[in-house]
């Protein structure tokens, strides 16, 4: 199947063909031609499966055949869980609507930075792209109205749940007209979003993608036994022997990434930490250094990392594993892609050791184990 049998327009055709997209993914083939006929949607899809541009697409050309938007009301109001998800969404919006007849205009509000400026930026605004706490503060502020809301989409409905975002979704949907069409996007479904699910959707069209197994063949992993005193040593030692001049490094919580970046600055290695108590400007100041290689090693936390995407990035290291071996599979899917080789590193302790067996079960595939007891760690 190709886009042009989806029912887009031609320049909507042709910014797909732009950006490189040869054919559509397949939540893209089922649910394109059913958000243009207006119906509601229930699509239970992983970061990278496509499902950004299958709401995007559709919801561009509708609005296409509205008059621009005036005032604070919005018409399209797509709900996501974080900051950089934001910014994400509304840079596909803005980026697949160029040159389009009737100019779309997207704006991304987020906590962390100040709300003037957002306040400024929302007259006449068709979609806003929001973190849920932030826009019932632009509300309270009189900045938008939901009044006028045709569209809705919820874009990672679990993740926003898991974040606590329950009570602010509730009192949003309270505010929204009856009559819409509700697009709903999660990765999992479990009780919460099959909750909303019942109340929020009208006769949905399922969409389900499978998500494909990660070829891994390209990435050579390799797991230390270190005890736990010594992982910050360990990590250094490494970085420096392999002469590694970008490094993405997991850990599992704020506290560990910040403690872990001031170690690795005061013997002579340039990191930074992603996370989200850092400010949104810090953290998209600290992504471009690493992308552009400015930045030796960045220090991520797993919430964070769905906003990092990188080409031929050659180095993954779990400093702490992950809590889900597809979790781990994600981490390291960061490197060895297309036809660029990539090493994943997991330092394990002895603690670690049978949770990381059962990763590797659940992989599929056996990782070699080096012993590093006997490496001289001092002065590093």
């Amino acid at each position: 199947m190709s886009f042009s049998s989806l029912g887009l327009s031609k320049q909507l055709l042709k910014n797909v063909a732009d950006q490189g997209y040869q054919k559509p993914y397949p939540i893209q083939e089922q649910a394109i031609p059913a958000i243009l006929k207006g119906r509601d949607i229930m699509g239970l899809a992983r970061t990278g499966s496509g499902k950004t541009a299958s709401f995007v697409l559709p919801i561009l050309q509708r609005l296409q055949t509205q008059p621009p938007a005036t005032g604070r009301s919005v018409r399209t109001l797509v709900l996501v869980p974080t900051r950089e998800l934001a910014v994400q969404v509304a840079e596909v919006f803005q980026t697949l609507g160029r040159d389009l007849p009737r100019r779309v205009k997207t704006v991304a509000v987020f906590g962390g930075v100040s709300i003037n400026p957002q306040m400024m930026a929302l007259g006449g605004t068709d979609v806003v792209v929001a973190t849920p706490g932030r826009l019932l503060d632009l509300i309270s502020q009189n900045a938008v109205g939901l009044s006028a809301v045709s569209t809705l989409v919820l874009d990672e409905a679990d993740k926003m749940l898991d974040l606590g975002f329950a009570d602010e979704m509730t009192d949003l949907f309270r505010m929204l007209p009856r009559k819409r069409q509700t697009l709903l996007f999660s990765a999992t479904l479990g009780g919460d979003v099959q909750t909303l699910r019942e109340h929020l959707l009208r006769d949905p069209l399922w969409v389900e993608v499978e998500e494909e197994e990660r070829d891994l063949s390209q990435i050579e992993q390799v797991a230390y036994r270190v005890s736990d005193e010594r992982k910050g040593p360990l990590l250094r030692y490494l970085i420096k022997k392999e002469g590694m001049k970008q490094v993405l490094v997991f850990v599992s919580s704020v506290r560990t990434a910040d403690n872990l970046v001031v170690k690795l600055n005061k013997n002579g290695i340039r990191a930074a930490a992603m996370h989200s108590q850092k400010s949104q400007g810090g953290r998209t100041g600290v992504l471009n250094q690493f992308k552009t290689g400015s930045l030796q090693v960045l220090v991520a936390t797993d919430l964070l990392s769905r906003g990092i995407d990188i080409e031929d990035l050659p180095h993954v290291v779990n400093f702490e594993l992950p809590r889900s071996p597809k979790d781990y599979v994600h981490r390291i899917g960061r490197t060895g892609r297309a036809d660029a080789r990539g090493q994943a590193i997991s330092l394990i302790t002895p603690d670690d050791e049978h949770h990381f067996r059962v990763i590797q079960k659940k992989m599929g595939r056996w990782v070699d184990f080096v012993d590093s007891a006997d490496f001289d760690l001092h002065g590093v």
